[in-house]
Parts: structure tokens; sequence; C-alpha cells
């Protein structure tokens, strides 16, 4: 696996994640596979994860879990994560020995999403998905089946999700996440791994459920990292190209409307040029869709493996 440093070509910038270039297998074990009908199952080797399929408007997607992951990272032990975090001088160092954690475990795992080709692990969430009433709802509103809307337009306020976990989250008291509620409270509590999936438009838990319920029992927030298949370059370029030119031509815009104003100018500028900074860095670091396989059998398959691992479910997704 060749790891390449984010952003590619800076120095002296806030340290953003990893590149990841993998080759191989062809075809992961944890992986989606998709039918007709906007249908798609998550598996896990052989076993059925999650199954789920968009509402044919394109507003949400329904989704049932059926409680057989298991994650694909070996537990942190207590003294590493201690050992990790002192050892570390500033954030940006703590980030990186974690993504290289997690990017070796996920090489080295039998039952991981990593396929061939490349791949980026980037620090913390995209602003569309750091929501604060969604982290703090999620406690309460986390079913094993249920729907997950993507913009709204009537849909239950609780249907906003920015990550959906594999499986449920434990409760505040249990053993593990008193563990790591510690953990939280020293400041060493490792970040929670997420997979960003394109046909579900979320991410996944991809490891640290429990830190995940440690995080939010102290009415806080874990650290993440987050993994995805990278943007190819020559579409990044693509897609900046139209933020540059409507930059260029707003900056050209208020120097006519405020010529005899210069300071004004000036500081009008600065704010644009910081916006669109912001931009290209969003989508520098964007993922790119998920790789997802054809079920064999197709919708019917798919209809099957419904009836059998959530029997009386049927989502309306006709709206």
């Amino acid at each position: 696996m060749k790891r390449t440093t984010l952003p590619r070509s800076a120095e002296g910038v806030r340290w953003e994640g990893l590149a990841l270039g993998v080759d191989g297998p062809a075809r992961p074990p944890l992986r989606a596979e998709v039918a007709d009908g906007r249908r798609l199952v998550l598996f896990q080797g052989d076993q059925v994860v999650l199954l789920a399929r968009q509402r044919v408007t394109h507003r949400g997607v329904h989704y049932t879990r059926t409680g057989r992951y298991a994650s694909p990272i070996p537990p942190l032990r207590a003294e590493t994560a201690r050992t990790y975090r002192e050892a570390c001088p500033d954030d940006d160092a703590w980030f990186t020995r974690g993504a290289h954690h997690f990017a070796s475990a996920l090489r080295a795992s039998a039952n991981g999403p990593l396929h061939g080709g490349d791949w980026q692990l980037t620090r913390g969430l995209p602003p569309r998905w750091d929501i604060t009433p969604n982290w703090a709802r999620l406690p309460q509103h986390d079913p094993a089946i249920g729907h997950i809307t993507w913009f709204g337009y009537g849909d239950p306020e609780e249907d906003a999700r920015d990550m959906l976990p594999l499986r449920p989250l434990p409760g505040p008291d249990t053993a593990r996440v008193k563990a790591y509620r510690r953990q939280y409270r020293e400041g060493v509590l490792p970040p929670v791994l997420l997979w960003w999936v394109s046909g579900l438009d979320t991410f996944l838990v991809l490891d640290g459920h429990d830190r995940l319920a440690a995080a939010l029992a102290e009415h806080g927030r874990p650290h993440v990292l987050a993994l995805g298949r990278e943007l190819p370059d020559q579409w990044a370029t693509r897609y900046a190209q139209p933020l540059i030119s409507h930059h260029e031509e707003h900056v050209t815009g208020l120097e006519r409307a405020h010529a005899e104003y210069p300071p004004l100018v000036e500081t009008l500028t600065r704010a644009a040029d910081r916006r669109l900074g912001q931009q290209l860095h969003e989508l520098v670091t964007a993922p790119d869709r998920t790789c997802a396989w054809p079920l064999p059998g197709g919708a019917p398959a798919w209809d099957a493996l419904a009836r059998h691992h959530a029997p009386g479910w049927h989502p309306d997704t006709e709206n």
C-alpha cells in the first residue's frame, strides 16, 4: 500500500489525511452489491449486514440492519491509545498516527472494504455532514429499521442523519463504554473510523461504535477519520474550474462596483479568496463514488434476502 500525506504538495499547513494506493483485491469482503429498483445490500463475506432501498424521488433511503456486522479493526488497547497520544506533540501528529494505524489494520483485515484503487483517509466530517442537532439525536434515535432523509421535504426531523452505525450503539453504562468514557475525559480516545457509501449518501460507522457511544455519553463528539475512494485528479480539476471562473468574475465585479474605495475592495476580495479556498478544500477532500457489484440474481434475490432478514419489512419507496 502506497501512502501519501494530504495535502499532497503543501508544507506548513494542517494535516488533512492520507492518500492510499491499494493494489487489491478486486472484490473486497465488505462490499455493496446492487440490483434494479434502487436496491442495495451490504455484505461482509457471506453475511448480510444491511439492506437498503432508495426512494424513487431520490429524497432518501430506507434501510434495515441485520446485527451481523463485525468491525474489521482489532480493538486498540488502552495503554496503546495513551502511548499514541502522549508520543504526539500536537493534533496533526496524533491524527497522522491514527490514520496510519487504521490504514495498516484495514490492509491486513480479512473482512474490510478496501479493494484495488485510490483511497483516502481524511480528518473530520465535511460541513454538510457535521450538524450539531444530528449528533445530539444519535443516541436516542438509531433504529435497526429506519429511513435516512437526504433533503428533508417534510420527512421526520430524526431521519436527518450524518452517519449510520452498522450495529446498535451500546448503552452509556456498559463496561467497555465506561472505559472509553474515561479515555474521552483524559483526551486519549482514538478516533472513530467512518466509511463513505455513496449509494446511501451517508457515512457508515466502520469501527468505533463503543467509542462513539462513549463520547456522546460525555456530551461531546469523538474525533473521526473518514475512509472513501479518492476523486480522480481530472474530475477534481473539472469541478474546480467553474468555481475559479466564478471567483474571478466576482472579484472583477467588486473592483468595478467599488473602484472609488480600494480598502473595501481589498476586504471583500480577501473574503472571496477565503471562500474559494474553502470550496476548493472541500472539493479535493470529497470522496468519490463508492464501487458496487451486481447482486447475483438481481431484484428477486434482494427481495428474498429482505424476506429472510427482515420479515414484514415493506418500505414505501414510491414517494
